[in-house]
């Protein structure tokens, strides 16, 4: 049996010969696993990575349909189960350390979260990973603590700005819901400070959105930005622009309308999908614009979610940046804000797992 001095010695030959590859019968058992996800209403992002060093290296990932499982448990189980049969062995990987990111509020330790199927135990969740600790963070405070450990061909630009070193940045990302956060210099680091301005009262420009707002109030209690700017968004743009007009995703609740709307409206083969990715990203624009002036975001605005990676083209487009920019005398203030979409969408997962790390005591 090779010990674990010598084994690691191995492990470093080999990834200097083969960078970023480790043969499994070198991987020492002292090794450390981290468990990190990103838990949305639609899908389960799930990884597992080895500490190396200072840094990071994914072993294993999957995304799992969120309502497939009866909780969050019955969910991970799933995961490590799968990555045992993929290592063809029956033994269930040992985790060090686990964190999440997740939409919710954690009260009394269990989170409730609207776009989730069941409440996420704590407690039951230590049990189950046989931890101590447990890090559960706010979705988008897990995708902005990624920003500065993602290579640049993670971020597509939008507008390249002239940002002002160590001053406040901003992440704004739509999909399930509408999240965004902010990220403040405290002297030596960034940190991040989570926000739900998403679920502030949507705020119309023009007749044309004046309309939108009182056909979504005849129908909703709160007509929040999150009703508008998210997935389920384009639909009731959509019915608001032509109700007589119907696609097959309509016909069910499980069918993606978001998805046939935008990839009808980017290949332009129904008008009012069209119009309806229009209105959708102008208005997207508008939101992210107000957020950078409450947060005086001079660093930067990330545009994060897997919907900004489907409607790139759209975004690139130039009625996103207008959007973004027009709030009277200080649109030359915007204008002076860099723009750029992350399209990489494993984004929070690697935050959190980097979270994890740094963490000495791993709380949540």
């Amino acid at each position: 049996m090779i010990g674990c001095a010598k084994l690691e010695g191995e492990v470093r030959s080999v990834r200097t010969a083969y960078p970023g590859m480790v043969p499994r019968e070198l991987m020492c058992e002292t090794m450390t696993t981290i468990l990190a996800g990103d838990i949305g209403g639609t899908k389960c992002n799930l990884a597992l990575f080895l500490k190396e060093g200072n840094h990071l290296r994914l072993a294993f990932q999957k995304r799992l349909a969120t309502r497939d499982y009866t909780g969050f448990q019955d969910l991970l189980e799933h995961f490590l189960r799968q990555h045992s049969e993929s290592e063809g062995s029956a033994v269930r990987p040992t985790v060090e350390a686990a964190a999440f990111g997740v939409a919710g509020v954690l009260a009394q330790g269990r989170l409730h979260s609207e776009n989730l199927p069941w409440v996420l135990d704590i407690v039951e969740l230590k049990r189950g990973l046989n931890l101590k600790e447990v890090i559960l963070l706010n979705d988008l405070t897990a995708t902005a603590l990624s920003i500065d450990r993602l290579p640049p061909k993670d971020f597509v630009l939008l507008n390249q700005g002239n940002p002002e070193h160590h001053t406040t940045r901003g992440v704004v990302a739509a999909g399930t819901g509408l999240g965004e956060a902010m990220l403040f210099w405290d002297g030596n680091q960034y940190r991040v400070a989570p926000s739900e301005a998403g679920q502030g009262d949507f705020a119309p420009r023009n007749e044309r959105e004046i309309g939108l707002l009182r056909h979504l109030q005849s129908r909703l209690d709160h007509v929040s930005w999150e009703e508008v700017i998210s997935g389920r968004g384009f639909r009731r743009i959509h019915e608001f622009l032509d109700p007589s007009v119907r696609h097959l995703s309509f016909e069910s609740s499980e069918g993606d309308s978001a998805g046939e709307i935008t990839q009808k409206g980017l290949e332009k083969t129904c008008p009012i999908c069209l119009e309806t990715l229009a209105m959708w990203t102008e208005i997207y624009g508008a939101a992210a614009g107000n957020f950078a002036l409450q947060s005086l975001a001079l660093g930067g605005i990330y545009i994060a979610g897997g919907i900004a990676v489907r409607i790139l083209p759209k975004l690139q487009a130039g009625s996103f940046f207008q959007s973004f920019c027009g709030k009277g005398k200080l649109a030359p203030l915007l204008a002076r804000i860099p723009i750029s979409v992350l399209i990489n969408e494993d984004a929070p997962v690697w935050g959190v797992a980097y979270q994890a790390l740094l963490s000495n005591d791993f709380r949540y």
